[in-house]
């Protein structure tokens, strides 16, 4: 499995609905990505430029590809990956706010 660092910009008035969707496990039962993409957004993190970045695993090519077109283009811009060992996005990531604060490790 590839894991992988996302940068994404949010589209404006789009993040308190992509929000109540993640409280509502919206996306869980998606396959073979809800449950990965769900815990990612959970956690991600918010740039000081206003990116959010988070880490996922995923074995597409191109990355990410089905979560792109089921949920990301809906909610985010700009979207980059960059390839990671398992854990590294998220150590480096670690001192940043979180995207969704009331949402993490739930």
């Amino acid at each position: 499995m590839a894991h992988y660092l996302v940068t994404a910009i949010p589209m404006a008035g789009r993040m308190e609905e992509l929000g109540d969707l993640l409280r509502k496990n919206a996306f869980v039962r998606l396959r073979p990505f809800g449950g990965a993409i769900t815990v990612s957004l959970r956690n991600a993190r918010l740039r000081e430029d206003g990116a959010a970045v988070w880490e996922e695993e995923d074995y597409c090519t191109p990355p990410l590809a089905e979560e792109r077109s089921a949920i990301l283009y809906s909610f985010f811009g700009n979207l980059e990956t960059e390839p990671v060992r398992k854990g590294e996005g998220w150590k480096r990531i670690a001192s940043l706010p979180r995207f969704f604060p009331d949402l993490a490790n739930r």
